[in-house]
């Protein structure tokens, strides 16, 4: 269970950036880790009080704090689909092989 809860954990803190469940994920992940680990248990416990108080505040905040976080989120995925030659990818069924659509990777 040790290595399935890594792994769960480590996928959702890859997807905490983007629109989803990826806190759900990391909670699932270290909630399986707690069942065999007691130091699990404490960062379970330790992170889920942090999440609350960062979720009280967020929502206490005014219209340009959770415009600029969705601006932000915005920039994540469009920089994560770009990177990975998703708009490329896609401008090529549609006839656009414009260069900037090409990952700076691939």
């Amino acid at each position: 269970m040790g290595v399935l809860g890594t792994l769960i954990l480590v996928a959702g803190i890859v997807a905490i950036p983007y629109p989803g469940p990826g806190w759900l994920i990391v909670f699932a992940g270290l909630g399986i880790l707690a069942s065999e680990f007691t130091w699990a248990q404490r960062v379970l416990h330790f992170v889920r009080v942090r999440y609350d108080r960062f979720m009280d505040w967020f929502g206490r905040q005014g219209l340009l704090v959770k415009t600029l976080s969705l601006l932000l989120t915005f920039a994540v995925v469009v920089g994560t689909l770009w990177v990975l030659g998703t708009f490329g990818l896609v401008g090529g069924w549609f006839g656009h092989e414009e260069s900037w659509l090409q990952s700076p990777i691939f």
